[in-house]
């Protein structure tokens, strides 16, 4: 029954897009194929009495229009693609940003419910005043308030029924993944399922205003050591799952045209810091801001970034951190083979490739676009010959890198915006350079060191365990309970492997450790 109700909720976004004119929009019929083309024209029979109420004729409005009724996931869709303008038409583009700050609220009266369910007391008990809602998105919703000791407090509130929704929108695009990978295999590689459990697991997280406090706090942290940007203050005493309190920010958001006018503000260098805060995150500290779009970002009086909507975080190993510290390292040095070098170690090209090859092809990606700013850059030609590549050298997409490789994109398209001139290069190679000095310096050394006698340690722990069951075994077989002749008198033979391996392993590991340790 599930299934069922999943696929009529499919059908209805594809009947919700088309009476918006959002399936196969008019405007862009003449770019796809004619199977397309036909399909377009089909679903605008369905939308002709809808424009004639005068919907909106920018086809970006539509499509926005379509996805604030189709629910927060589809909203989600929409903030990403807003930010895309080197990629997109940016007449489509300007229609969706709409989407980054401004999708419709719900009443002072239902934030008001939320509140007083939620700390079970009246809210003049919390707060001496409360607005009607300033800003308002998918997830949730922010309200000015005060609190009773007159200090100015932001008050996010998630939406009513939010959990359900989002659930509900997951499974759709559960059904889509998986009918992607049955109708079209080729798309298997890209691992469609895998990316909307990525997803699904990052909304859960979302969905919990404690978790985005605690995610805010350790931001923050990195804030304050880089000086790159601000997080605002968490009010502790009331957080809670679905009500957030935090310190107000007076400013400009990003979202606003004002930003791009306003001569007081230095657009080129906070482009840089809008990339540079966001690679100092991931590479340094391997957490990082996962929802950079417009509607997330302001800048404040004093002319500091300022990262709001800690809903969704990001997160790097320190092997994926050192991996694509690596590869923008490459990219910077225009060393192709060792980034193709760095892919293959890593097992994301399969090993009857060869790196001469992969390199060749990635020389062809770089040369065209090195030292260009953002205006002399298709991103749109850039990603399509990138996914060509990842194809002839069967490579799957790692569902663990698409949240930063999507915010990264999220990043770029903000800078692009506040400066058309954006050097992407020049603006990376500070964080990279400090990022390579230390991954590969006396620094990295030393902590690679520290981490292999760890492993040790744990292999030490495990000898006791082994050597018990070797005199087990010599016991038996001393005793004629074990015939070792034949090939399965030990029942089980993998584990008395992985036993005698540790012995072996722990006790090379012992002489090494001690003979690095006297070297230092």
């Amino acid at each position: 029954m599930k299934v069922i109700i999943t696929f009529l909720r499919l059908l209805r976004t594809a009947f919700v897009l088309a009476r918006h004119d959002a399936l196969i929009p008019a405007e862009y019929a003449g770019q796809v194929p004619w199977f397309m083309r036909l399909l377009g024209w089909v679903s605008r029979l369905f939308a002709v009495r809808a424009t004639n109420k005068g919907w909106a004729k920018n086809p970006g409005e539509r499509f926005a229009n379509a996805l604030e009724k189709l629910g927060p996931a589809y909203i989600k869709v929409g903030q990403i693609l807003a930010t895309r303008s080197d990629m997109l038409d940016p007449e489509f583009t300007r229609g969706l940003s709409r989407l980054k700050d401004q999708v419709p609220a719900f009443s002072r009266d239902e934030a008001i419910k939320r509140i007083e369910k939620e700390y079970a007391k009246p809210w003049q008990e919390i707060f001496t005043s409360l607005s009607e809602p300033v800003a308002a998105a998918s997830v949730a919703q922010v309200h000015k308030a005060q609190l009773l000791d007159e200090t100015t407090v932001a008050v996010k509130i998630l939406r009513p029924n939010i959990h359900a929704k989002m659930a509900k929108d997951i499974d759709v695009l559960r059904m889509v993944a998986g009918m992607a990978e049955f109708f079209v295999p080729a798309s298997r590689r890209l691992g469609p399922k895998m990316f909307v459990e990525t997803a699904a697991r990052a909304v859960t997280l979302e969905l919990d205003l404690r978790l985005e406090a605690a995610a805010a706090s350790e931001l923050g942290e990195a804030a304050e050591e880089t000086g790159l940007f601000r997080v605002p203050t968490i009010h502790w005493a009331y957080s809670a799952k679905n009500v957030m309190v935090l310190e107000w920010i007076d400013g400009t958001a990003f979202s606003s045209d004002a930003l791009l006018t306003d001569p007081n503000i230095n657009r080129k260098a906070l482009a840089v810091k809008v990339i540079q805060s966001f690679l100092t995150c991931a590479f340094d500290y391997g957490v990082f801001h996962a929802d950079m779009h417009e509607g997330n970002l302001v800048v404040d009086k004093d002319g500091e970034l300022v990262l709001l909507d800690f809903g969704i975080l990001g997160r790097l190993s320190e092997a994926e951190q050192r991996f694509h510290a690596e590869i923008m390292y490459g990219f910077l040095m225009r060393d192709y083979t060792r980034i193709a070098e760095i892919h293959f170690e890593a097992g994301y090209v399969p090993a009857h490739h060869t790196v001469e090859d992969f390199a060749s092809a990635l020389r062809a990606v770089g040369e065209p676009i090195f030292g260009k700013t953002s205006d002399q850059v298709s991103m749109a030609k850039v990603l399509l010959q990138l996914f060509e590549i990842t194809d002839i050298f069967d490579m799957k997409m790692q569902p663990q890198l698409i949240m930063l490789q999507k915010t990264m994109m999220q990043a770029e398209g903000v800078a692009r915006r506040l400066d058309p001139e954006f050097d992407m290069w020049e603006a990376s190679r500070p964080v990279v350079e400090a990022s390579m000095r230390r991954e590969l310096g006396p620094e990295g050394r030393i902590n690679d060191f520290l981490a292999d006698l760890r492993r040790a340690q744990k292999t030490l722990k495990a000898m006791p365990e082994a050597a018990e069951t070797l005199a087990a075994l010599a016991k038996a077989w001393a005793a004629g309970e074990v015939d070792l002749s034949k090939p399965n008198a030990i029942t089980k033979p993998k584990s008395l492997r992985r036993n005698i391996a540790l012995v072996a392993l722990g006790a090379l590991t012992t002489l090494a450790g001690v003979w690095a340790v006297g070297q230092i």
